[in-house]
């Protein structure tokens, strides 16, 4: 049960946190000037949107989750699980960001889910 906890932890918080920094990032503008300088002034817009704090929060939940698991679970089965990140972020992206997703994708996350289904009946 513990582990179900933590996977769900690092797929959800990992991915949420994903999307609400490419929310955030939407949000400050695009990156046509690589100078460090101008890198400087679009991360201090970044900061200003909030986010990216929330996208930040849920990352480090996510982070500390990898850690928990990673403390009593094989790397060999960790990692393969949060593969499933690709579904979430997926659905997040369609209804969170408004992207639209096509076949391939689907179809290239079906195979994801099928590989982490193998890795987890695996273990047992």
């Amino acid at each position: 049960m513990r582990e179900a906890i933590f996977f769900a932890l690092i797929v959800v918080a990992g991915t949420a946190g994903e999307l609400c920094i490419s929310r955030a990032m939407k949000e400050t503008g695009e990156v046509h000037d690589f100078r460090p300088l101008a890198i400087l002034k679009v991360v201090l817009r970044a900061m200003r949107v909030k986010w990216t704090w929330i996208g930040v929060g849920l990352m480090t939940i996510a982070f500390f989750s990898l850690l928990g698991v990673l403390s009593f679970e094989n790397v060999s089965l960790v990692v393969p699980v949060t593969a499933l990140s690709y579904v979430v972020g997926a659905f997040g992206g369609m209804f969170f960001l408004g992207e639209r997703v096509n076949h391939r994708r689907w179809l290239g996350i079906l195979l994801v889910c099928v590989g982490v289904t193998l890795v987890v009946m695996g273990k047992r």
